[in-house]
């Protein structure tokens, strides 16, 4: 937790947490935890961990106490922070180990901080301070292996506690619960609960049926569930799938949002099995029974009226995560088509739902997009024709079954299952919308005089108009329909829907400004109802949703785009509607951000493709005027000005079936432009931009996660990476930028994923080791072959600081390796910044491994001029590198000096060594040169000097 989210820092200068206690003692506890934040903003974080430590002795409200422990918690993170730079820097700083072993000891890390304090009594062996700290931090570690040797007891005293129905002592109970949770989280305590029949235990806590218990059983459970297989076989087996399902489906949304959280962990766990355990056919044949029987239960939950709305859609989330593969690399996709053959009709039936209806199951705002989600997930894990063919006929049997043989309410279940299925596969939702009939009954119904069947036809209505076939269908028969119910509609949750539709149609021409399907002026009216729904607080969140719909499509409009940025009510409004509970809104948003910005694909036309297309008097695209780059540039700054990154990060917190790839794939896309200039990158980091694009750039479509890394790629290039990725998050930025060195990625992006690699490597050996680890590095060499010379330059800095590794450094020492050759040659370039890189390369090595010194002569029989045009370069810093590599040489082998002392390099290392003046580290590394000549015999010393 950053403390600088806690309170505003008091203006002024804080008062010293140093000072008297009795000083401090006339401060209220909020008032030091202010002075605190302050000093933490201010990057003083001991003196800020003593007023938020004072303020703990003044504050006994446990929400109070509990955010000045985590705001010491980060204090002591950053303590720990600081030490490690200025231990890198030097590793006999005993004071600096000192002081990170306190921090780490402070939030537990006793093996880490052992570490440290051994160092510092190896450092000064007759150091009372560091000796009494180790012995104290032994006696700590000797009290914790102790405490877990009585583990057995303590869990049977917190099940006697728990299950005790005369225990009246709630504090007590609370905290059992609570020790017993924290237990289950390490291994050695989830296996003491285990063995101490603990299971039976948490089975009798859950039937109680109080939330309490039954939450700190679900969170037990968690821990001895997960990453453990045979744990969790023997946890199904003892509560078995019937019960979990219906702790899953109770009213308490707490508990089955936690029975959701531990349906996940099995299923990881029994899919991790599956996928590791060796033990023959046997093992895999029993673990896939036991997902299939999970799974079994949560489609059956889907259909049982008992359940609840939220565990309705916990099961829908559920199944969305567990069933389809996470990868197409990934060849069985068996639990899909269980899936689909016995549970498609059962999701159907949640998508088909109609509000109010009589009979009709409960759902929340989410339930029909969660269903949508699903239905495209399980579309997209179908591998060949004969698959889909298979999910068709399924669709059109459901639909058919309702539609054909019913009165007014089949036909509405039909036309609502239609909209579900063209929100999620969309050729399923279009195939069923051919049936004979079913077009017909969506524009009767929509003339319907029940508003319930005509919000169902209209939202069917529009999105059926997705599809062109079926816009050119609609706007022949539908758009006069549409008018009419705009125009004269006493319903604004009708109106509003019958806009969208139109304006789906009125956008058909994208962004093609010459393709226009309504009167001119047309989208601007229908945008500017929009904005004005989008703004009336007093409608629901979930009609005014629509507007955002509606904007979604009428934003292709350049014109639509300039007024909505301009429309500051409009773009708090819809940033707000995004914290809602109807998360559905999230694409519509996305989309919108996407037009205003300019950041879909679109190519530049070849103009000789142009001349032929109007020759042949074919239709040409046109860009509208205010898409050119200076209006996108200040759309981008009125959307950062208006607190779109915020808006942006809250969207990808959300754990829901709303936040598909596709939806991901467009926030990237958004991310991307808002960091396109260099100057708006620091407040995308301080906003949470930085932390919001590290997910989207590892899950999504590759596309997403290729923009999402670029844009990721574009701040850490222009911004200290440090300041930017705080803490461990700083490593979990390499993966991203590595996947850019792909050789399918486009020449900029892997010159931005070289360039911030550069950055990166450059920091500190941990994050060379973790480049290292996600085998950047043979792609690195392979762009220092690059034509372009950008590309190749970026490669060759990057590999310079590459090299502070001994592992890269042992791949230029490498028999048959030309990795030394192409530094060498590279040291006698043109470019200066070329020359710049691999020349300190070549200094570094040559400095570190006497090896490399002797082998530069070998590599090409350019090397001595090469040598010699550094010491003789107009540039004092190449200078400095070719005296330090010839001095490296020098004194590696005699042999090799020699060879550099009978050429012309003598003379320039005489004339160098003289200039002690303007460049004194030249004349430093020419003087050690001529000197271990003089030591080898080579040259006689010069009388002229001392």
């Amino acid at each position: 937790v950053d403390p600088r989210g806690d309170a505003r820092p008091t203006p002024g200068h804080p008062a010293a947490p140093g000072a008297s206690s009795g000083a401090l003692r006339q401060v209220t506890a909020g008032q030091l935890r202010e002075q605190g934040n302050a000093l933490f903003q201010a990057g003083d974080h001991a003196a800020a961990l003593a007023a938020y430590t004072e303020a703990l002795s003044l504050c006994e409200a446990e929400p109070e106490r509990a955010v000045l422990h985590r705001n010491r918690a980060a204090c002591y993170l950053k303590l720990i922070l600081c030490s490690s730079a200025a231990i890198e820097a030097d590793g006999r700083d005993v004071k600096a180990l000192f002081r990170r072993s306190q921090a780490l000891q402070k939030l537990g890390r006793l093996d880490q901080a052992v570490t440290d304090l051994q160092r510092c009594v190896s450092l000064e062996p007759k150091n009372k301070a560091f000796q009494e700290a180790l012995r104290s931090l032994g006696s700590s570690m000797h009290e914790r292996v102790s405490t877990m040797s009585c583990t057995d007891s303590k869990v049977e005293q917190m099940f006697q506690i728990l299950l005790d129905p005369d225990e009246k002592d709630a504090d007590k109970k609370q905290k059992a619960a609570q020790n017993l949770i924290v237990l289950a989280r390490e291994e050695a305590g989830a296996e003491k609960i285990f063995q101490s029949d603990g299971v039976r235990l948490l089975t009798r806590l859950l039937d109680t049926a109080k939330a309490d218990l039954m939450l700190a059983a679900l969170r037990t459970l968690v821990g001895l569930c997960a990453g453990h297989r045979s744990r969790t076989a023997a946890v199904l087996a003892e509560l078995e799938a019937p019960r979990l399902s219906a702790v899953l489906g109770v009213e308490h949304e707490q508990v089955s949002l936690a029975a959701c959280n531990l349906l996940h962990v099995m299923f990881d766990s029994l899919k991790e099995g599956l996928q590791k355990d060796f033990r023959g056919k046997e093992d895999a044949v029993v673990l896939t029974a036991d997902l299939k029987v999970l799974i079994k239960h949560l489609l059956e939950l889907l259909v049982l009226e008992g359940a609840s709305a939220h565990g309705r859609d916990n099961a829908l989330n559920l199944l969305i995560k567990v069933v389809p593969r996470k990868s197409s690399k990934e060849t069985n996709n068996s639990l899909s088509l269980w899936v689909i053959d016995q549970g498609l009709k059962k999701v159907l039936e949640v998508g088909s739902t109609v509000c109010g209806a009589p009979g009709s199951l409960p759902v929340t705002e989410n339930s029909r997009m969660s269903a949508s989600v699903l239905l495209s997930k399980l579309y997209d894990d179908l591998k060949c024709d004969a698959e889909r063919e298979n999910f068709h006929r399924l669709c059109k049997d459901y639909v058919r079954s309702w539609f054909e043989g019913h009165e007014l309410a089949g036909k509405l279940r039909a036309v609502q299952a239609v909209s579900c299925l063209l929100q999620g596969p969309s050729d399923a939702g279009n195939g069923v919308l051919e049936l004979e009939g079913m077009m017909d009954s969506v524009l009767s119904l929509c003339a319907s005089v029940c508003e319930a069947h005509q919000l169902v036809a209209v939202e069917a209505l529009i999105h059926a108009a997705d599809k062109a076939k079926r816009a050119s269908f609609i706007t022949a028969n539908g758009v006069s329909l549409l008018k009419e119910i705009y125009k004269h509609s006493e319903r604004d949750s009708i109106r509003i829907r019958a806009l969208v539709g139109l304006c789906k149609l009125g956008s058909a021409g994208g962004t093609d400004f010459s393709m226009k399907q309504f009167a001119e002026g047309s989208t601007m009216k229908l945008a500017k109802q929009c904005r004005k729904w989008l703004c009336n607080e007093a409608m629901d969140a979930g009609t005014r949703r629509w507007a955002v719909e509606g904007l979604a499509y009428l934003t292709f409009d350049a014109d639509v785009k300039e007024e909505f940025v301009e429309d500051k009510a409009a773009m708090q409004a819809m940033f707000h509607l995004v914290r809602s509970e109807d998360r559905s809104v999230l694409y519509a948003v996305a989309s919108t951000l996407v037009n205003c910005t300019n950041s879909y694909d679109h190519e530049e036309p070849d103009p000789q493709m142009l001349e032929l297309a109007k020759y042949a008097k074919q239709h040409v695209p046109e860009q509208h005027p205010k898409d050119k780059p200076d209006f996108v540039k200040r759309r981008v700054r009125k959307l950062l000005t208006a607190g779109v990154v915020s808006a942006l990060a809250c969207i990808v917190k959300s754990e829901n079936p709303a936040l598909t790839d596709s939806c991901r794939e467009l926030i990237s896309r958004v991310f991307l432009a808002l960091v396109e200039e260099a100057e708006d990158r620091g407040g995308v980091v301080a906003q949470g931009g930085g932390k919001a694009l590290i997910p989207l750039s590892l899950e999504g479509t590759e596309v997403g996660q290729t923009k999402a890394a670029q844009a990721l790629a574009k701040i850490t290039i222009t911004s200290n990476p440090e300041l930017a990725f705080p803490g461990e998050r700083i490593y979990e930025v390499v993966r991203p930028l590595v996947s850019l060195l792909h050789l399918q990625r486009t020449g900029l992006e892997n010159f931005e994923g070289l360039m911030a690699l550069t950055n990166l490597a450059g920091i500190s050996e941990r994050l060379r080791q973790k480049i290292l680890k996600e085998k950047a590095v043979p792609m690195i060499e392979g762009y220092m072959f690059e034509e372009h010379e950008l590309i190749r330059l970026a490669a060759t800095e990057c590999m310079c600081n590459m090299a502070m590794s001994k592992e890269v450094q042992e791949l230029f020492l490498a028999e048959g390796s030309d990795r030394l050759k192409l530094m060498v040659l590279y040291s006698g370039e043109e470019d200066e910044k070329l020359r710049r890189a691999a020349s300190g390369t070549l200094a570094m090595l040559t400095a570190l491994h006497p090896a490399i010194c002797k082998r530069i002569p070998q590599v090409t029989v350019h090397w001595l001029e090469i040598l010699q045009a550094l010491l003789l370069s107009p540039s004092v810093e190449l200078q400095h590198r070719g005296a330090v590599v010839v001095m490296n040489m020098v004194a590696a082998e005699r042999e090799v000096a020699e060879q550099l002392m009978a050429s012309e390099t003598l003379e320039i290392l005489s004339v160098l060594a003289k200039d002690d003046q303007d460049k004194p580290r030249v004349a430093q590394a020419a003087k050690a040169s001529l000197a271990q000549a003089v030591a080898y015999g080579l040259i006689q010393p010069n009388p002229g000097q001392a």
